[in-house]
């Protein structure tokens, strides 16, 4: 049993003073006996962190509050998902009025008006002709949902035999078995068994010897998406359902697609009849300055899945995005049918519902994602100024996303990653790492000022990383 006790509580009179505008809920709860044992904590080294915990008591804003009063700046934006920044009054409200209202209803052969109210503002955001929506609850589940749709409209059609899913090398999709089978990351795949039949992978994109140090998308690789072009000679076309990516790679360590690229893998695909999924849990929401990347590559899939920014991570929800033909190829056959198969219970919870109809609000009268667009070349320009730091090999960056590449130590790949993230927060900043890559991420309601402070902090880490 591991039981850890802070060797001092704060009263919220010891704080340090801040400005009234982060004052919002940052009183330090009391822990007598925090018993850290029993929470099997996910994607986590349980037990060197219960060893020496970071545990973070509340948020406001750019802010967390640790457990021994230190101010935190968010430049993660929690786990690439609060995009408004912390505790947003509207959203609470909206939370706690909802809860109070109706806390629950279910979405089987009945309804609420919540999951439709936010159906129809998504319609006004996402790309034509991607107007409707199917519900979740996490990233992971909209990813197996948009692999069911896939391989149901096929047969639906009549070409059953399409049951091949194509994903990418060091993609992320989530940890649901069909998410994990078309993602590429070694360590998520390799406990599980054979996961799903029928799937391959395309090559990944990330060259450090073509595309060091780009500045936004970088100009070599386009090519690399024509590997699809092989598999369907492999397989046949007849066989191919559906290829997902991600139209940028966040989890797996910001990788930027090529010039080029994503247009490659759209002609492709509309030249075999392959559905394209964009996983945009990520990029959804305004990460790279647009609403959804689709719209910022100018490239339109056939589905998109999101999920975290969609009520800025205040309740669990995701969702996929669905074209126009997709969704009337299902609504075929006798009016009293299912016509799919599939669902969760909590698919559009009404305090979900809430959560992102108050989030989309803020995102419009606040102009988020136009200020993500403005302050992406500032950012840029900060960002690349860490280039000849120590350990250094590569930064990349696109919207309000960045990447900072690390020389691993030699034979042992991730603990200078891991080192950098513990004093970064030690410094008073929270990253993401992945390996030895930093990832960057703020919510986009950052200033130019908490830009310079992130560069600030992790100039210092840097320069005294071993």
């Amino acid at each position: 049993m591991s039981l850890w006790r802070p060797t001092a509580i704060l009263l919220a009179s010891d704080l340090p003073l801040i400005p009234p505008t982060r004052l919002r809920a940052m009183t330090l709860p009391t822990f007598v006996d925090l018993n850290l044992d029993p929470f099997w904590m996910p994607f986590t080294a349980n037990r060197q962190f219960k060893q020496s915990p970071r545990l973070l008591v509340s948020a406001a804003g750019m802010y967390y509050r640790s457990i021994d009063g230190r101010e935190i700046l968010d430049g993660t934006a929690g786990l690439w998902c609060v995009n408004a920044g912390h505790c947003r009054p509207e959203i609470i409200s909206a939370i706690a009025q909802q809860a109070a209202t109706l806390d629950f209803a279910p979405t089987f052969q009945m309804g609420h008006p919540g999951p439709f109210q936010v159906a129809d503002r998504l319609r006004r955001i996402t790309p034509d002709p991607l107007n409707h929506v199917f519900f979740a609850n996490s990233g992971s589940e909209a990813v197996d949902t948009a692999l069911k749709i896939a391989l149901a409209y096929h047969r639906l059609r009549g070409e059953g035999t399409r049951q091949r899913l194509i994903g990418r090398e060091r993609g992320y999709h989530g940890v649901g078995f069909g998410g994990i089978s078309v993602g590429g990351i070694a360590p998520n795949r390799k406990f599980f068994g054979s996961l799903l039949a029928g799937v391959d992978h395309l090559p990944h994109t990330h060259n450090l010897e073509h595309n060091a140090f780009s500045k936004g998308q970088p100009t070599w690789g386009a090519h690399l998406a024509d590997e699809l072009e092989r598999l369907v000679a492999l397989h046949d076309a007849s066989t191919i359902a559906a290829v997902i990516v991600e139209p940028l790679a966040g989890s797996t360590g910001v990788l930027i697609p090529p010039q080029g690229y994503l247009e490659r893998l759209r002609a492709i695909c509309d030249r075999y009849g392959i559905l394209l999924i964009f996983d945009e849990v990520i990029t959804g929401f305004g990460r790279l300055g647009a609403p959804f990347a689709s719209q910022y590559f100018g490239v339109t899939p056939d589905l998109i899945t999101v999920a975290k920014g969609l009520t800025n991570a205040a309740v669990p929800m995701g969702a996929v995005i669905v074209r126009d033909e997709i969704y009337e190829t299902f609504m075929q056959g006798p009016a009293g049918q299912i016509e799919f198969f599939h669902g969760y219970t909590y698919s559009g919870h009404p305090l979900a519902c809430a959560a992102a109809l108050a989030t989309l609000e803020i995102y419009e009268k606040e102009a988020l994602f136009e200020r993500a667009a403005s302050l992406a070349p500032y950012w840029q320009e900060a960002i690349h100024s860490l280039r000849g730091l120590p350990h250094v090999i590569d930064i990349r960056n696109l919207g309000l996303v960045a990447g900072i590449e690390l020389a691993p130590r030699e034979g042992q790949g991730g603990p200078r990653g891991y080192d950098a993230l513990c004093r970064a927060f030690e410094a008073g900043l929270l990253i993401r790492v992945t390996g030895d890559i930093i990832a960057l991420s703020p919510p986009l309601i950052v200033e130019r000022s908490h830009i310079d402070q992130m560069v600030d902090i992790l100039s210092r880490v840097l320069q005294e990383l071993p």
